[in-house]
């Protein structure tokens, strides 16, 4: 298994996110427990492009102070929606015997939805903790319906959904 730690970055990681505290409290949990089982831990980081704010050498772009990755941890850079839009990531995830995939971060209804589809249309085991994505709120749904809407209804079929403490049994608590 690996654990995909999508956009955690500065310039997304705020306060307006749907619950905010819990997402956080739980993103770095599993993070955590990832890395004290030996659990490889991959994270992706969205360039927006240059003038954009969010693009490398910005500080938006960099990860939140919280999240940094350690020495010898994979990070890839995407500028699309879906971390198989980089030719690195993908190449290497396919190369791994093991297909369980999960994936955590931001933001639900892009780059969350965009790798979950693509890792199951890739033959992956996505594997998505509760309250382990979030987002913001949008022109046609709170951020709360647009979690709710994605976690529970449009991956119903693709995922396998589990509770915080399932996850972590996964990661070897």
């Amino acid at each position: 298994m690996k654990l995909l730690v999508i956009d955690m970055q500065k310039g997304l990681v705020d306060e307006d996110l749907y619950d905010y505290e819990n997402f956080l409290d739980r993103t770095l949990r599993l993070v955590e427990a990832a890395r004290k089982n030996g659990i490889e831990v991959i994270f992706m980081q969205h360039d927006a492009g240059p003038g954009s704010g969010m693009s490398a050498g910005d500080e938006a772009f960099k990860m939140i102070d919280e999240l940094s990755p350690e020495a010898g941890e994979k990070v890839f850079v995407k500028t699309i929606n879906s971390c198989f839009g980089n030719r690195d990531l993908k190449a290497y995830l396919e190369q791994q015997e093991d297909k369980r995939l999960m994936v955590i971060g931001l933001q639900t209804n892009y780059c969350i939805d965009a790798t979950v589809k693509s890792a199951f249309e890739r033959g992956f085991d996505v594997i998505i903790p509760e309250g382990t994505n979030s987002t913001f709120d949008n022109n046609y749904m709170s951020a709360e319906t647009t979690v709710r809407y994605y976690n529970e209804d449009v991956w119903e079929e693709i995922v396998d959904a589990v509770s915080m403490e399932e996850a972590l049994e996964m990661l070897g608590k």
